[in-house]
C-alpha cells in the first residue's frame, strides 16, 4: 500500500476535509493508497506586525514540503501561483483544491467599523501570501481605492487578539475562526469564497493523482451529504481555549462548500495573475507552464 504524506492538520485541516474524509471512509485504502497528515509549520516564525508582504516568505507555512517531508499540499489559488513559482523542489500545480474557501473581515463586538467603507486607512490583519490577503484586497476595492486600503501581516492569533485590544480595526479569517470569532460577537463586515489549488512534487505521479481523484470525488460527495460528521477535524485544529467555545452545531453549513475535482485551467490562471500583477505581487513574465503541471489532465 502506498502511503501519500499531505498537509492536513492544524490551519489546513479544513482545505484537507475531503482528503480526511476518504481516509476516515476506506476509500483511499480500496484505491491501495494510505494518507498521512502533517501539519505546516511556519518556518521564519515572525512576531509581531509586518506592513508589506516582501517581508513574508511565500513558501513559510508549507515548509514541510519543500524540505521533501511532504507529497502534495493544497491553499489558495493566488497563493499556490506564487509558491510555484519560488518552489526550489519544483513543486507544480497539479488540479483545483475540492474546498471552496471562506474568507470573512469582521472587527471586534461593538465596533464603529460596520461596513466596508468605514475600514478606509484603518489597519486590517491578515496573513501575507495567504487567502485572507489576497481576498481581503479583492473584497475592499470594490468599496474602497486602492490606497485606502492599509493591510498589515500578523499570525491569526495575534491578529485577533489584536482586534479585541483595538491596535486593529479588523481581522480577516477563515474557517472555523470565523465561526469562533461570529460566538465572541465579533461583527462580519464581508465575506466571500474562492478558489483553491494543490501543489505536487515532480515525483508524485499522475497515476497516483488518477486515483487521489476518483477517491476525492466519492469523498466530496459523502461530505456535502453529512457535513457535520467530519467537523470534528476542524474543530480539533483550534488552541484548547478557542476549541472549547464552539461545536458541530455552531457552524453555518453552506458556507462550508465543497466540489469534485477539476484541472487548472490557462483562462483561470490569466485572469488571476493578471489580477496579482495588478497589484505587484507577481512578475510580469509568468507562464502557465511554468506553474502548471500540464500532465495533469486526469479528469
Amino acid at each position: 500500500m502506498k502511503t501519500i504524506i499531505t498537509e492536513g492538520l492544524g490551519a489546513s485541516a479544513v482545505f484537507a476535509l475531503p482528503w480526511h474524509v476518504g481516509e476516515d471512509e476506506g476509500l483511499f485504502a480500496q484505491e491501495g493508497l494510505k494518507v498521512k497528515f502533517v501539519e505546516n509549520r511556519d518556518r521564519q516564525n515572525f512576531t509581531g506586525t509586518l506592513l508589506h508582504p516582501s517581508t513574508v516568505d511565500s513558501i513559510r507555512t508549507h515548509a514541510p514540503f519543500e524540505e521533501g517531508e511532504v507529497d502534495i499540499y493544497r491553499a489558495c489559488e493566488w497563493g499556490q501561483i506564487r509558491r510555484a513559482l519560488d518552489s526550489n523542489r519544483q513543486g507544480r500545480i497539479i488540479g483545483k483544491r475540492c474546498a471552496i474557501g471562506v474568507i470573512a473581515i469582521l472587527t471586534a463586538p461593538g465596533s464603529r467599523f460596520v461596513y466596508p467603507q468605514t475600514l478606509r486607512d484603518q489597519a486590517i490583519s491578515v496573513s501575507f501570501h495567504n487567502a485572507n490577503h489576497y481576498a481581503t484586497l479583492q473584497m475592499l476595492e470594490g468599496f474602497l481605492s486602492r490606497t485606502e486600503i492599509r493591510i498589515v501581516g500578523q499570525h491569526t492569533l495575534d491578529g485577533y487578539q489584536s482586534v479585541l485590544n483595538g491596535d486593529v480595526a479588523a481581522i480577516a479569517l477563515s474557517e472555523p475562526w470565523i465561526t469562533v470569532a461570529e460566538r465572541q460577537g465579533f461583527q462580519k463586515v464581508i465575506e466571500t469564497h474562492y478558489a483553491g489549488a494543490e501543489i505536487a512534487a515532480p515525483e508524485f505521479g499522475d497515476d497516483v493523482y488518477a486515483a487521489v481523484v476518483r477517491v476525492l470525488t466519492q469523498a466530496v460527495r459523502r461530505l456535502n451529504a453529512d457535513k457535520r460528521k467530519y467537523l470534528h477535524h476542524v474543530i480539533d485544529t483550534l488552541p484548547p481555549d478557542y476549541r472549547a467555545l464552539i461545536g458541530p452545531d455552531d457552524f453555518y453549513l453552506p458556507r462550508l462548500r465543497f466540489v469534485e475535482p477539476e484541472p487548472y485551467t490557462p483562462d483561470e490562471f490569466e485572469r488571476t495573475c493578471n489580477w496579482m500583477r495588478s497589484w505587484d505581487l507577481i512578475g510580469r513574465d509568468v507562464q502557465y507552464d511554468q506553474v502548471v503541471r500540464s500532465s495533469a489532465a486526469l479528469y
